[in-house]
């Protein structure tokens, strides 16, 4: 007679595959689109390079940091299961809910919003009468550019059907889109390096912001921030390998290998493209072909001017698998977050439920999935992506700084990986994290504000199932 397999996730993710999930859960718009800003406040190619290594390596700090964690507790959830050891349950439960509301699902929306945006620039998608588009409800407009908006949509739909089928088959997607994405930038790498439009020489050319007298040491400071805010977009997601810990083999030796290779990787890839960018062109060739581009996406730009009009088609056709294997692998990983709260109590129950057939958690990824359309609906993407930053930099260096209070708290635990460079390498990314906040702060008051309220609104909802699950232990206990 066969066995009926126990409820719960099952162990399905070797090295491999764990490493294409960091990978396909960063690489989305960021690595065609952050060049241009970053090249606006810098003004110098050397210093565009630069910020990417930086962006790269202090990222690199953060999961070398947590890695420690993610093998002494390789359980779902991820960030959620340490803040939750380190702070208490308010502080997990914070993060947790900031996940749900826009950290995760915006993330999710937004990349989906971009890939029908390169779907719309192969061919047009349709829009509703002007009358239509205009209705507003609570100064939404959630009939504006529908035929985007529906393509997002299908696109979430699509993907959280799949990440039900099973984890095998979401990790299978985001293997094949990785590689694909991996084969397309590796294309533009060579045709750029190769090709005589381009030369060496125009890596020392200024753009006509920079200084002439160079940087003063507060400038270059400031203005490194500046860039260096863009190209955490680009790495956002490095985060998320930790919210399957459940499901990867051997988790305790895989679950940090994974995440170093997988950063290693992106950062070279990061490196060597936004070199060729400003290998083909100059500076400030660049930056005026941007201003005179609607997209705004320096790739384009670029293979224009390596191979005319069907340049854009091809960064098109790029942004189109790197956005679909981002979507894919975040919707995969984000679920096992509102899985893990509430099979401890902590978010409606039935997202605690797996598929009887499956192994999956099927209800966590369609409350996801719900959640992240409706901001598709919404529309307000470049608040989303700002939020996504203010509210998740927020606990960042809380998780990160979460490594030195559990040496102090819980110095008994079996840590099979501990921390390279401890406690250097921790504070370090905690300090960046501080500063980037407080200069967000200072920056964007206003947006500042809306994604602390974001975190804060989870309050009433930690109470009222606080106090549920004080009340179902005292019945169990009775």
């Amino acid at each position: 007679m066969e066995k009926t397999p126990k409820p719960g996730l099952v162990r399905t993710f070797g090295l491999g595959m764990a490493t294409i999930i960091v990978m396909s859960s960063i690489i989305g718009s960021g690595v065609f689109k952050k060049v241009a800003p970053m090249a606006e406040a810098l003004g110098s190619p050397v210093l565009v390079i630069l910020a990417w290594v930086l962006a790269g390596l202090l990222i690199l700090c953060a999961v070398l940091s947590i890695a420690e964690l993610a093998a002494m507790y390789p359980h779902a959830g991820g960030a959620f299961t340490w803040l939750e050891r380190a702070y208490g349950r308010m502080t997990a439960f914070l993060y947790g809910w900031s996940c749900f509301t826009v950290i995760q699902t915006a993330a999710i929306s937004s990349v989906a919003f971009v890939f029908a945006g390169a779907v719309n620039s192969i061919h047009p998608l349709p829009h509703l009468p002007a009358d239509l588009e205009g209705l507003s409800f609570l100064g939404i407009h959630p009939l504006d550019n529908i035929g985007a908006k529906a393509v997002a949509c299908a696109l979430i739909i699509a993907l959280t059907w799949a990440n039900i089928r099973g984890a095998r088959q979401g990790g299978f997607i985001s293997l094949v889109f990785t590689l694909s994405i991996v084969l397309c930038i590796a294309f533009i790498i060579g045709a750029a390096f190769s090709s005589p439009a381009g030369g060496w020489h125009t890596l020392a050319v200024h753009g006509a912001g920079y200084p002439a007298d160079g940087f003063t040491v507060v400038g270059f400071i400031t203005v490194m921030f500046i860039a260096l805010r863009h190209a955490f977009w680009g790495y956002e997601g490095w985060i998320a390998l930790g919210f399957i810990g459940e499901e990867v083999k051997r988790p305790e030796r895989n679950l940090p290998r994974a995440m170093a290779y997988g950063i290693v990787l992106i950062t070279v890839l990061y490196v060597l493209i936004n070199t060729a960018y400003l290998y083909v062109l100059p500076i400030g060739d660049l930056l005026d072909g941007l201003a005179a581009d609607q997209n705004n996406i320096a790739a384009v730009v670029v293979m224009d001017h390596l191979f005319g009009k069907s340049g854009a088609l091809i960064v098109s056709a790029m942004i189109i698998i790197s956005t679909f294997g981002c979507t894919n692998a975040t919707s995969l990983v984000s679920s096992r977050i509102y899985y893990a709260m509430a099979r401890d109590g902590w978010f409606f129950r039935s997202a605690a439920r797996t598929h009887p057939r499956h192994r999956t958690p099927h209800v966590a990824l369609i409350y996801q999935c719900v959640w992240a359309c409706l901001l598709v609906l919404s529309g307000s993407f470049d608040l989303l992506t700002d939020l996504v930053i203010i509210a998740a930099f927020v606990f960042y260096g809380l998780v990160v700084f979460g490594v030195l209070v559990l040496r102090r708290k819980r110095p008994a635990v079996p840590r099979p990986y501990k921390t390279f460079g401890y406690p250097v390498i921790p504070l370090i990314f905690t300090l960046l994290c501080v500063v980037l906040l407080v200069v967000t702060l200072i920056g964007s008051p206003a947006r500042s504000a809306a994604g602390l309220v974001l975190i804060l609104s989870g309050l009433p909802f930690f109470f009222h199932w606080n106090k549920s699950r004080r009340q179902r232990i005292t019945k169990e206990t009775s």
